[in-house]
């Protein structure tokens, strides 16, 4: 029955992220396993594409192939890998179990498989179950079949992307460089998924374009992004803070200068724009330019003629412009700060990035990706969110948005490190850590009103959250029995199974 509905997936119209969570979802069904994960291999990374059994944050790690024996020996065979339940080799998903969350892993049974499209290593499957002796010689042959359904799976999915236009309209897809941990854009948020298709088709003109978004939400990835999704992306793509810029440089670092054009230039000096020829130069904090190189930088993108500083010598070069500002610019037109004109030529093609706030189902995805990376900065075995430091980080406004996220995850790692009496490699965040000022939520004073400071998370959100603690509660106080649990909640225990699933307790 489950073959006949991955079969029947594969003549269906459905989104990637779909398509792969039902072939793992069937797959855990199928091997009885605890949790299933769907890794594509990028670069020297695995990265999970979907997964069940897996708590929810651990779509946003990246785990590095070098640090990790059990997936690296699952990558250099062709045939599925069985991992002896006593093996001592360490498990890339210790701490991470929905069922054992934050706790190791006792012994298990560990089973995964290389998949291979179109005669190239894409990635792997991975199979655990708490139960030792789950998996045997005849787990591994029946993997071995469904890693066919697997990889076709994957094929018919790409050939979908590309009829739709998902992927770059006329770049071959292994022309794009590899996205690494400091340039990939980390988001499910239905904001972010169509912001991304909708640059990918832009990238594709030469039109300026301006980012706009508040401090931290990442403009320079997305310029990045633009770049590699480009005809340019073979040429250079430079990126200039026009912030840190003083005016008395910012000619000669844009257009150059000669030798003698002013005290210390003792040779010729190419600046950014002739570096750039060919390709994509991002202009960071626009806004911050002073009016006398606005006008250098109007004729530019009107004409393309650039003139180093104290020659009369003009050139010709091809530059694609990304613009981004965390600054209202019409409001520095008014008082005279920018000029109108290079607004409008800037602004051809303008796109808002939403703030982390407004998408809350990115954050957690992104602090995993975050947790992965300082875990293995820090040398840790397991480093994790507790399940009360999620709802605080789901509580919070993030007004300095991702960038401060990251500093966040960071900075209460190395606090909880410092505090701790004795060595340990393995680490829960707690809220206290975090060191967040909660927010006023929904105080009502008088009248039934909001606190007009109130930061508010969607509805659904908030429902779910209260959902989901109240499950984890009812958990922890019947030690883990879930027949209890729905008694005490009051729920029937076949809804409360599918609540738990549908909020990725289980």
């Amino acid at each position: 029955m489950i073959d006949a509905l991955l079969l029947a997936d594969l003549t269906t119209e459905l989104t990637p992220a779909v398509r792969y969570q039902r072939l793992v979802y069937a797959l855990k069904e199928i091997f009885n396993s605890g949790a299933v994960v769907l890794l594509k291999k990028e670069a020297e990374q695995l990265k999970p594409l979907a997964l069940e059994g897996l708590v929810k944050e651990a779509l946003g790690r990246r785990f590095k192939i070098a640090e990790h024996p059990r997936l690296a020996t699952i990558l250099a065979s062709r045939d599925p890998v069985i991992f002896d339940p006593a093996s001592q080799i360490a498990d890339p998903y210790d701490g991470l179990l929905d069922a054992l969350v934050g706790e190791p892993l006792p012994v298990h049974d560990c089973m995964g498989v290389s998949l291979y499209v179109e005669g190239s290593l894409w990635g792997a499957l991975t199979l655990d179950s708490l139960v030792a002796g789950t998996f045997n010689q005849e787990s591994a042959l029946l993997l071995k079949r469904y890693a066919l359904l697997a990889e076709t799976v994957i094929r018919v999915t790409q050939l979908e992307q590309e009829r739709l236009g998902w992927r770059s309209l006329s770049l071959e897809a292994q022309a794009l460089p590899q996205e690494t941990e400091s340039s990939e854009i980390i988001a499910q948020s239905e904001a972010i998924t169509q912001l991304l298709h909708e640059l990918k088709l832009v990238a594709q003109s030469d039109l300026p374009l301006l980012l706009l978004g508040e401090t931290g939400v990442g403009k320079e990835l997305f310029a990045r992004f633009i770049h590699r999704h480009s005809k340019r992306n073979k040429q250079p793509m430079l990126h200039i803070n026009c912030a840190a810029l003083p005016e008395s440089l910012a000619e000669s670092e844009l257009f150059g200068h000669v030798k003698g054009a002013f005290s210390g230039a003792t040779q010729d000096r190419p600046g950014r724009f002739e570096a750039a020829d060919g390709g994509t130069l991002f202009l960071d904090e626009v806004g911050e330019l002073p009016l006398s190189v606005q006008a250098k930088l109007l004729r530019v993108l009107q004409s393309g003629e650039i003139q180093r500083l104290g020659s009369d010598a003009t050139k010709i070069v091809d530059v694609r412009i990304v613009a981004a500002t965390n600054r209202q610019l019409q409001e520095g037109i008014k008082s005279g700060d920018f000029r109108a004109d290079l607004y409008h030529r800037l602004s051809v093609y303008p796109v808002p990035i939403p703030p982390l706030r407004e998408r809350p189902e990115d954050i957690l995805l992104l602090a995993g990706h975050f947790l992965e990376l300082n875990r293995s900065r820090l040398g840790l075995r397991c480093l994790r969110l507790s399940a009360a430091a999620e709802y605080a980080l789901l509580d919070y406004p993030w007004p300095g948005n991702v960038r401060e996220l990251e500093h966040v995850i960071s900075r209460a790692a190395l606090k909880t490190l410092a505090r701790q009496t004795a060595a340990n490699d393995w680490v829960s965040l707690e809220p206290e850590e975090l060191d967040l000022a909660r927010p006023k939520m929904t105080k009502i004073l008088e009248g039934g009103a909001l606190h007009p400071e109130a930061n508010l998370l969607p509805l659904k959100s908030q429902v779910d959250l209260c959902q989901k603690q109240a499950i984890q509660q009812a958990l922890e106080k019947t030690g883990g029995n879930w027949s209890l649990a729905a008694k005490q909640l009051e729920v029937d225990s076949s809804n409360l199974h599918k609540l738990a699933k549908r909020l990725a307790l289980k």
